[in-house]
């Protein structure tokens, strides 16, 4: 007997939670660099390792999820040496 797995939903209490932590970390983290007192091209460039480091976290994200689902999701799998 084979079992399919069931692919759970987050909550919209969950959602909206995740949302709104990640809104008032960026908040706070961007409202730290403005009121860093150092010179504009220190908070310029710890603005821009910021925004770096939350495009890395939401592709480091994409990817676990999408091994996790692996090819039976019905999706294709990917060959980064594959001709195209």
């Amino acid at each position: 007997m084979s079992e399919t797995p069931v692919k759970q939903q987050n909550t919209a209490a969950f959602y909206g939670q995740a949302v709104a932590s990640f809104s008032v970390a960026m908040a706070a983290t961007a409202l730290g660099i403005f009121k860093l007192q150092a010179d504009a091209w220190v908070r310029a460039f710890l603005a821009i390792a910021v925004l770096y480091l939350v495009t890395s976290a939401f592709t480091l994200a994409k990817v676990i999820r999408d091994r996790q689902d692996g090819p039976r999701a019905g999706g294709r799998v990917y060959d980064p040496f594959e001709k195209l």
